[in-house]
């Protein structure tokens, strides 16, 4: 666009970048003075909550509070994108801020060294609602040469990934590969490792960028974990962990105590894991039941997978294989937290809502 070259006169713009009431993203920009190069320099803001789900009409405002910053790889130049808490009046927080309380469990237990890599899988589709590359009301053949597959009526869309990859890698995303997944038209990014709670921002912000690049092509991006019923492959957000102790030598004790703890809460993690998931863990697809807690080596239908290397090396991390690509990376990683290191006061992420 023309007009994104234009001289802004010294001034800098902010897109500040919150989590509304329906577990999706809103902004808004607001113009600074002078570059900085510090969350900690920028001010506080508020926006209506009533039209957010996030506050009733007659007490309506509600603080964003600057929490991480990145170069804005939309409008380039000195321009940053901001990652912000909601806030309610009163000094507490939102009861759709879940960072908040992902943080006190991060920091509380910052000494395990958590490292986190999230597996991001959604679906490009047209303004329709349909899948692209789908025949209009129809259905492609059948899942098999779709998966890291090249060439014309194998992939779709590579354009729009590819500028996503672009741009996350320009903001300072930790985005670490892509690759087509099973489904046609459905495409998975992976971002970490991250420490404690930086794999949370990475990865609302990696969101962000997606839908703001699908918006300039036209297509509309779902994270629905079952966007097409029937025999296709669903979506979910593989979560990879490690902690100090598991990576060092003899850390599969570490892990496979970890997958004790977890089968003995799988109840509550599904609660917290993302809406619709039913829909996506039947034991099959890659997938477990969703009632049934398992875990096993190079298992890609238990519910805990330990890659083969790790078991052969003795050491190394866990996939859990159980969150829809819908779930929030702050209350995936924080629950994973809390089940393995202990409850931390006036938190409890199992919670399905507050």
């Amino acid at each position: 666009m023309k007009y994104m070259k234009l001289d802004q006169k010294g001034a800098v713009l902010a897109e500040y970048i919150w989590i509304d009431g329906s577990n999706g993203v809103r902004t808004k920009t607001k113009t600074l003075k002078k570059a900085v190069k510090d969350y900690k320099e920028l001010p506080e803001w508020n926006f209506d909550g009533s039209s957010t789900g996030q506050a009733p009409g007659d007490n309506s405002d509600v603080y964003i509070r600057p929490v991480a910053i990145f170069p804005d790889p939309f409008r380039g130049g000195d321009n940053i994108l901001v990652m912000t808490e909601t806030w309610d009046p009163d000094g507490t927080p939102n009861k759709f801020n879940y960072r908040h309380e992902c943080e006190r469990l991060m920091e509380a237990n910052a000494k395990h060294e958590p490292w986190f890599g999230l597996e991001q899988e959604y679906t490009i589709l047209g303004p329709d609602g349909w899948p692209y590359g789908w025949p209009k009301g129809g259905y492609p053949a059948p899942q098999g040469p779709y998966y890291c597959g090249v060439g014309t009526g194998k992939v779709f869309c590579r354009d729009i990934v590819e500028a996503h990859y672009k741009a996350c890698l320009y903001a300072g995303i930790q985005i670490s590969g892509i690759n087509a997944e099973v489904m046609p038209s459905q495409w998975e990014y992976q971002v970490g490792p991250c420490e404690g709670i930086a794999l949370g921002d990475h990865l609302w912000m990696s969101r962000y960028i997606l839908y703001r690049v699908a918006e300039e092509f036209g297509a509309k991006i779902t994270i629905d974990p079952k966007p097409i019923k029937g025999d296709w492959n669903g979506t979910g957000l593989h979560t990879n962990m490690s902690t100090a102790e598991m990576r060092k030598d003899g850390g599969m004790k570490a892990i496979e105590d970890a997958c004790k703890k977890l089968g003995e809460r799988n109840e509550e993690h599904i609660l917290v894991y993302g809406e619709g998931n039913a829909e996506r863990m039947t034991g099959e697809h890659e997938t477990a039941s969703i009632d049934k807690f398992s875990y096993g080596v190079a298992n890609r239908g238990a519910s805990i997978r330990i890659p083969r290397q790790c078991a052969k090396e003795g050491k190394g991390y866990f996939e859990d294989r159980r969150p829809a690509s819908n779930g929030d990376p702050y209350r995936i990683t924080g629950i994973l937290m809390e089940t393995i290191f202990g409850f931390e006061d006036g938190v409890d992420l199992s919670k399905a809502e507050k």
